[in-house]
Parts: C-alpha cells; sequence; structure tokens
C-alpha cells in the first residue's frame, strides 16, 4: 500500500458488529434489545456501546430496524447524536427501541 493511501476508519466497533452478526447467526431471527443485554451481561460489554455500534450499523445500512408494529425506521447521525448525551445512552431512552434488529 502506498503512503499516500489512506485506510478508512470504521465508523462503529467492528467487534461488537461481529458479536451481533454471530448473535444474529446463532439466533436464527432478528434480535432484540433484550438479546443486546444479555450480550452485554456475558461479554462485559456496556449496553450503550453496542447500541451505538447497532445505530451506526443502521445508519450506513448494514442492518435495519423494525419498529414494534414492523415499520422500519431510517436513522441519521442526527438520531443518534439527539440520543448519545454526554458519549452515553441512556436506558430510558434505549427501552422505546423495542422493535427487532436484522442484518440486511
Amino acid at each position: 500500500m502506498a503512503m499516500s493511501e489512506k485506510v478508512e476508519t470504521p465508523k462503529w466497533d467492528e467487534a461488537l458488529a461481529n458479536m451481533a452478526n454471530e448473535q444474529f447467526l446463532k439466533q436464527k431471527r432478528p434480535l432484540t434489545l433484550h438479546d443486546f443485554n444479555e450480550l452485554a451481561d456475558e461479554y462485559s460489554f456496556r449496553l450503550d456501546d453496542i447500541m451505538v455500534t447497532m445505530f451506526q450499523l443502521v445508519i450506513n445500512g448494514d442492518w435495519q430496524y423494525l419498529d414494534s408494529s414492523g415499520t422500519e425506521q431510517q436513522f441519521t447521525q442526527d438520531t443518534l447524536d439527539k440520543l448519545y448525551v454526554d458519549r452515553r445512552l441512556k436506558e430510558e431512552d434505549l427501552k422505546n427501541f423495542d422493535g427487532v434488529w436484522t442484518p440486511r
């Protein structure tokens, strides 16, 4: 690789993205906030770190989020920024996302 080539840094945590993908394949169904809570407990990650990654994956179009009525929701960076106060997602804000998450 030439020195002038830039390596693009992912906008999300690759390890957390891979963990979510593996969980989806293991569960063979869309993931819920409950699933992400269990992953956070099992692997000692903070739930908000996992969810920031999930929002970023939806923003990028790699995953989709369907709300509890089954309607796909589009997120923008502005959506995440409004939730991401003091560099943390608050659990009470995440409770509103009671739908399902699936990779595209």
